[in-house]
C-alpha cells in the first residue's frame, strides 16, 4: 500500500496483534489508506474527498458491489447500467463498478458539492471517463422522481442510506464509534470517515427512507430490473419488510454481509 501511495507511510504502525496497520480513529490516516486502495486496486490516481464529507471504507462498499453481483446473477454482464442513489462526493460506489465489472452509472445526489467534486473525480481518471452520468436530485423529498427518466433503463439501482434519525443521533453515533476506536471521549468527536448531514442522517432514519424508496420504486417498474439498497440496522428490516405488502413486488431478497466485526444486510426487489 505504501509502494502505491508513499504518503500513506507515516500513518503506518504495528498493532497489539503485531500487524502493520493504522489508527483508524485518525481521519488523515484513513484518508491516506483509501488513496492507496484506490491506486493499487483500481488505478484511480486522482480521488480526494473534500473536508467534512464522507470518506468510506472502500473494502466494504466493494463487497455490496460484489455481493449483488453474484446474487443477482449480473457479475459476467459487462453491459450494466446502474444508479446510484446518494453517489456522494466520493463516486465509490460507480468507482468499483466500472473498474472491476465494466459498468455504466448513473449517480445522483442532493448535494451540488458532492456532484461537483464527483465530477472531478471522474474527469481526472480516464478509465471512469463516459462511464458516470451524474444527476443532483433537487428535492430532497424524493429519491427516483426527477433522476429516472422515462428513456431509462437500469438493470439496477445501489444505495447507502443515511441511517440516523436526527443529528443527535448521528452525533452519539459517532461518540460510540470513536470509543470503540480506543479514541477518548470527546465532547465533539473527530470523524474518522467525515459525512455531511444529509449523508448521515434524515428524518425517520433509513427505515422512512427506504420505504420512500420502496414506494417510488413502484412507478420505476418498467425502468429498472433490480432495486437494492444496504440496510444497516437489523431492527429496521420488519418496517421495510411491510412496506413490501403495499406494492406487487415479485420477489424479495435479503443478502447478509460479514465484514471484520461489522454485520449488515443488502435487501434487493424487483417487479
Amino acid at each position: 500500500m505504501i509502494a502505491a501511495h508513499v504518503d500513506l507511510a507515516p500513518f503506518v504502525r504495528v498493532n497489539n496483534f503485531g500487524d502493520e496497520s493504522i489508527d483508524f480513529a485518525n481521519p488523515d490516516a484513513v484518508m491516506a489508506l483509501n488513496k492507496a486502495l484506490l491506486v493499487h486496486f483500481y488505478g484511480i490516481t486522482h480521488w480526494s474527498v473534500p473536508q467534512g464529507f464522507l470518506c468510506p471504507p472502500i473494502p466494504g462498499r466493494a463487497e455490496y458491489i460484489h455481493h449483488i453481483a453474484e446474487a443477482l446473477s449480473i457479475n459476467n454482464a459487462s453491459a450494466i447500467h446502474c444508479l446510484d442513489v446518494g453517489v456522494g462526493a466520493n463516486c465509490i460506489y460507480p468507482i468499483i463498478g466500472v473498474v472491476d465489472y465494466g459498468w455504466t452509472f448513473v449517480g445522483s445526489d442532493v448535494e451540488l458539492a458532492s456532484l461537483k467534486n464527483a465530477q472531478s473525480i471522474i474527469d481526472n481518471n480516464r478509465v471512469l471517463n463516459k462511464k458516470i452520468e451524474l444527476r443532483q436530485q433537487k428535492n430532497r423529498n424524493n429519491i427516483f422522481q426527477s433522476i429516472i427518466q422515462p428513456e431509462d433503463r437500469f438493470d439496477l439501482t445501489v444505495c447507502n442510506p443515511p441511517f440516523h434519525r436526527s443529528a443527535n443521533e448521528a452525533s452519539a453515533g459517532s461518540l460510540r464509534k470513536v470509543k470503540n476506536l480506543g479514541q477518548k471521549k470527546k465532547q465533539e468527536p473527530v470523524l474518522n470517515f467525515g459525512g455531511q448531514g444529509n449523508e448521515l442522517w434524515c428524518e425517520g432514519g433509513e427505515i422512512q427512507f427506504i420505504q420512500t424508496m420502496i414506494r417510488e420504486s413502484a412507478l420505476y417498474k418498467k425502468n429498472c430490473s433490480w432495486f437494492t439498497t444496504l440496510v444497516s440496522k437489523k431492527e429496521s428490516l420488519n418496517a421495510i419488510y411491510k412496506a413490501f405488502k403495499n406494492v406487487a413486488v415479485k420477489e424479495v431478497r435479503t443478502i447478509e454481509m460479514q465484514h471484520g466485526n461489522k454485520t449488515s444486510r443488502i435487501v434487493a426487489w424487483r417487479f
